[in-house]
């Protein structure tokens, strides 16, 4: 007999059934619970082969006959055994070794494998023959459990992601780079906004624009990605104009980062990638935490309670809360929030579930700013007026999530949210220009109305022996409409070293400078993708999509109107190479587009998308004997029909090409319970193919630097006896030299910035943390545009007081 916790078969096998037969018998008598076709022929290696399982949690006895099942392998256990022991539920897309251990786990029972391919439940028994009962079999990778959309909280590594490809696919298996922040490092960072969230991940630069947190500003291998790089959910969180809210990690269970050309699946976007971001979902066991954090001018209080609606119900909850008064590291700056995010599961049978996910978000902050050229002070001092410095947005989600297995092969699914946020944006500011101490005013108030849903069907087969399909299909649709007043005008001058505020008196706004603007763009997408495994080493990825997108733009302040049509289709093709059950290597080719949204006056040569193509080659190793993912890959990405300014002709013209060519190499690692581990490096050759300003063709972009490298290590000493766990961590991130312009006419120096985290366990259910981001409070300049120069955010610490049940 092959004992199925020790051994690990290599050969990927495929398991052929015909019928099944659940067979009642004595307590005393063995019970089979699934039973192949006696002609069938049974490899033992059926126990690693990877299938989806949805058994809801039940009777061992019933959990396991659903097991075989679904797993198309003959189970056998003694009666006695099996009885008076429950099951959890399993959802998702695994090894068949790895669910039956989770049916397993603590009910003192192992199996094996027979060489015909049994599988035989047995007692554990020690070697004095004795039987041991809640023996927990230790899984080599602990986030194999785990599907698309579950929340990962013992581990920093995920090894499945929707994102990539919208199907359950192992991230080993996709051809295309993506990175997944879990829950677990999420919660051990103890990140408070999506910059910190993606801070540590190869190929992004986050916080260019430093202490400014009005957005979240993020560069994905070298292209900007704030406007339209943002998702929630498989759907689109972009940015028309100034109108939107950030998003609150608190109420995330994981973050996705899809780096390359994406728009084969998800349509308008940069080329340089996306971020999507999964909401904490119900679960279908009770636990909960409520919390406290507190630090410098911040106090916060959080909970999050989820489980089963009531005894043997088909609904499931998850109710996220959080209340914040704090500030900012500027002066007269405010970072309020109340967030609230009621969400229901319904699971009406093992081939159904609806989930739906609401949010109200209400945030008070103010804004971060540049400090002009000539200034020389604080970088906490503020140039504006207290009672005219806010950036306040009110937001409301609700949205759903529906699956139904229609057949073992064919799949619907459905997602769709709408979304309603209210934007109250007021600044005075230092002008840039001479005398030093002249003042801005502009305000904005704005609101926006979005509606998105996406359908895909997936149909998977075996065609034979050789080939097994992955097909989706799918279309999606979105809507938005965003109206936008906005004020111009100044504020008396100030004195930036010995500033005295005036307060709303001395603001004047320009009446011929106000605009009244409504944009409304409504975008229609229609995509299918290929997903073929060739003798289970090979898998090719064809995908294609066409975008239709309408923008009206409606200038109601002057009584114009402008409308505008874009279509394209993009494409995309990848090709993975299994040498291993550990590594696989991977190429792919990948396009993108991007509208312009600027007035067309203003080109008369015409509005082109930009364009964007890339070609990717990399390797993926997952270890099978620890919990770990190291990933390394090389790109050629390029831009054409960039929108640039040409002073000579005082228009836009869409001449600009810019190419970025790359190497990420990033590891994640957990072992065990004690410690956590991610490493990452970015090397950027970013250049200037052709620009409207010729002196600039041939120069590095600004702001995109040469190097980037970030660590993180959390160490976990184990408690004894009064004493519990103490974690200790620490990070450091480092972004190297950049240029201030493309003109290439100043270097911004690198920075390195150190983080650091202690976490003690006080009780089993109590712990107190305490994380500090720039724990040396490195003074630099992260970026110098539009005539000022930002600073990066000044040592931050926070301590946390949790209780989870």
């Amino acid at each position: 007999m092959n004992n199925g916790g020790a051994a690990r078969l290599q050969k990927r096998g495929r398991v052929v059934v015909i019928a099944s037969a659940l067979m009642m018998t004595t307590a005393l008598a063995p019970v089979v619970l699934f039973a192949p076709d006696a002609n069938a022929q049974v490899s033992a290696s059926g126990i690693n082969a990877e299938h989806t399982f949805d058994i809801p949690a039940q009777s061992l006895t019933s959990a396991l006959a659903q097991f075989g099942v679904q797993a198309g392998l003959q189970v056998t256990v003694d009666g006695a055994l099996a009885r008076n022991h429950d099951a959890p539920a399993i959802s998702g897309t695994m090894r068949a070794s790895t669910a039956l251990q989770t049916l397993l786990r603590g009910s003192g029972l192992d199996y094996d494998v027979t060489s015909d391919g049994t599988v035989v439940i047995e007692a554990v028994t020690s070697s004095a023959g004795e039987e041991v009962l809640d023996t927990l079999r230790v899984e080599a990778n602990a986030a194999e459990a785990s599907g698309p959309t579950d929340a990962i909280t013992d581990s920093f590594v995920a090894s499945r992601s929707r994102t990539a490809s919208k199907t359950d696919t192992p991230i080993l298996d996709d051809s295309s780079a993506v990175s997944v922040v879990t829950q677990e490092e999420l919660e051990t960072r103890n990140v408070q906004d999506l910059q910190q969230a993606v801070s540590y991940t190869a190929g992004v630069q986050a916080a260019e624009y430093g202490a400014d947190y009005r957005y979240d500003y993020v560069r994905l291998r070298g292209f900007s990605q704030t406007n339209l790089g943002t998702y929630r959910d498989g759907l689109s969180s972009r940015i028309y104009n100034f109108t939107t809210s950030r998003p609150e990690t608190y109420g995330l269970q994981q973050v996705d980062v899809l780096k390359g050309s994406t728009s084969s699946l998800f349509g308008m976007n940069g080329p340089g990638g996306l971020i999507n971001m999964t909401t904490k979902r119900p679960q279908d066991e009770a636990s909960g935490e409520v919390l406290t954090t507190f630090g410098e001018n911040h106090l916060r209080g959080a909970g999050d309670v989820t489980g089963p609606v009531g005894e043997n119900s088909n609904w499931s909850y998850r109710l996220t809360a959080l209340w914040q008064d704090a500030e900012r590291g500027q002066d007269y700056s405010q970072d309020d929030r109340i967030y609230i995010a009621p969400a229901f599961s319904y699971t009406p049978n093992a081939d159904t579930k609806l989930t739906i996910l609401t949010s109200y978000s209400d945030r008070e902050s103010g804004l971060g700013y540049g400090f002009p050229a000539g200034i020389e002070t604080s970088r906490d001092a503020f140039f504006g007026e207290p009672d005219f410095n806010n950036f306040d947005t009110e937001e409301t989600n609700i949205g759903y999530e529906l699956s139904h297995q229609i057949n073992d092969k064919l799949e619907f699914r459905q997602n769709a949210r709408y979304t309603h946020v209210d934007l109250t944006y007021e600044t005075v500011y230092l002008n840039d220009t001479t005398p030093l101490g002249n003042r801005y005013a502009y305000a904005v108030y704005g609101e926006l109305d979005r509606f998105g849903v996406d359908s895909q069907m997936q149909y998977d087969t075996a065609i034979n022996d050789t080939f097994d399909s992955k097909t989706l299909v799918g279309i999606d649709y979105s809507r938005d409409q965003n109206h936008e007043r906005s004020r111009t005008g100044s504020a008396s001058a100030i004195d930036p070293y010995n500033p005295s505020y005036c307060g709303l008196s001395c603001i004047t706004f320009d009446p011929s400078r106000a605009t009244n603007t409504e944009i409304t763009q409504a975008a229609y997408g229609l995509y299918a993708q290929e997903q073929l495994t060739i003798a289970d080493d090979w898998i090719a990825t064809v995908g294609g999509r066409f975008d239709y997108v309408q923008s009206d733009t409606d200038t109601i302040s002057s009584g114009t109107t402008a409308e505008r049509d874009d279509h394209k289709f993009t494409s995309r093709f990848g090709l993975t190479y299994k040498a291993t059950n550990e590594v696989s290597v991977y190429g792919n080719y990948s396009e993108s587009y991007q509208p312009v949204y600027s007035s067309l006056a203003s080109r008369p040569d015409g509005v082109k998308p930009q364009e964007g193509t890339q070609y990717e080659l990399g390797v993926k190793y997952q270890p099978e004997a620890i919990d770990a993912l190291f990933t390394a890959a090389v790109f050629d990405l390029t831009q054409e029909n960039v929108s640039q300014y040409d002073s000579g002709s005082a228009t836009y013209k869409q001449i600009g090409e810019i190419n970025s060519r790359g190497l990420e190499l990033e590891g994640k690692m957990s072992l065990g319970e004690q410690t956590n581990m991610t490493v990452a490096y970015t090397f950027l050759d970013a250049e200037i193919k052709d620009d409207a300003t010729a002196a600039n063709i041939g120069n590095r972009p600004a702001n995109v630097p040469k190097h980037q490298a970030s660590a993180w290590l959390d160490y976990t000493i184990p408690g004894q006896g009064a004493l519990g766990d103490l974690t200790l961590g620490g990070g450091v991130r480092f972004v190297g030299e950049r240029q201030r312009n493309d003109g290439n006419t100043e270097t911004l120096p690198s920075n390195s910035v150190f983080d650091a985290a202690i976490n003690y366990a006080v009780t089993d259910d109590v712990s107190l943390s305490v994380n500090a981001t720039n724990l040396f409070d490195r003074e630099y300049v992260s970026s110098n545009t539009f005539g000022s120069r930002y600073y990066g955010e000044g040592r931050t610490v926070l301590a946390t007081l949790k209780y989870s049940w």
